[in-house]
């Protein structure tokens, strides 16, 4: 009978090192619920802690030492807990949760070195196995659509890519300079010149010389302030 009870607490124990343990973190209630109702019914996951605050989470991070953490970024700082989390533990499993999907949230969190992104339409079959590649690949990304995303993102790269030519007629603009003033300097026709400064407006969403330079500006294309060029 004690070699029984022995055996059994031994199973137990060895069936609990193959649970992947998660803090959730929060604001929402019915949210951290769900996840949790998640966990409670998917046998190898287990949540060992839940919080409303970042602060909250990362105490509980550090004192429970999970092996994953589910953060919902729709909490106050919650993009700065999950940054936080990944600079101080390379091993720490962080799926990253968010009320809408984006492709910039999706990437923002690539960026913040989260194991996994979700958002608000995940099933419960995308969540469960968020987790658990969180769990067992950390640094490697996961995300439902990460494909489909860098690949519109190269699109939108190629589309914006400015030839040699148009940086300098993008130059040019930025100095101040006409259009015809553009022509005499590259040495092309007037028609040429308005044809440049068309293809500019149209890759940079731009409808006039002043939106053109702002979008520069913002795309990193000038190394002066937006102010300097609008006014």
């Amino acid at each position: 009978m004690n070699f029984d009870a022995a055996s059994a607490r031994s199973v137990a124990r060895a069936d609990d090192s193959d649970t992947v343990r998660v803090v959730i973190a929060g604001e929402h209630p019915l949210l951290s619920w769900a996840l949790r109702r998640v966990m409670q019914d998917t046998p190898d996951l287990r949540t060992v802690g839940e919080a409303n605050s970042s602060d909250a989470a990362l105490n509980q991070v550090f004192g429970l030492k999970p092996d994953v953490v589910v953060i919902d970024c729709s909490m106050d700082q919650g993009w700065r807990l999950a940054r936080q989390l990944r600079d101080r533990n390379d091993e720490l499993g962080i799926v990253i949760l968010t009320v809408e999907g984006s492709d910039d949230l999706l990437f923002r969190a690539l960026d913040t070195g989260a194991s996994a992104y979700l958002n608000k339409s995940a099933s419960v079959g995308e969540v469960i196995g968020a987790v658990r590649h969180a769990a067992i690949a950390a640094r490697s990304f996961s995300a439902a659509g990460l494909a489909q995303a860098l690949r519109r993102r190269n699109e939108a790269t190629d589309r914006l890519a400015l030839s040699p030519r148009e940086r300098q007629v993008l130059a040019l603009l930025g100095d101040g300079r006409s259009v015809p003033e553009v022509a005499a300097t590259i040495y092309v026709s007037l028609s040429t010149a308005k044809t440049y400064v068309a293809r500019l407006y149209e890759k940079l969403g731009a409808n006039n010389r002043a939106q053109a330079l702002m979008t520069a500006v913002d795309m990193g294309l000038f190394d002066v302030p937006a102010a300097s060029l609008a006014g």
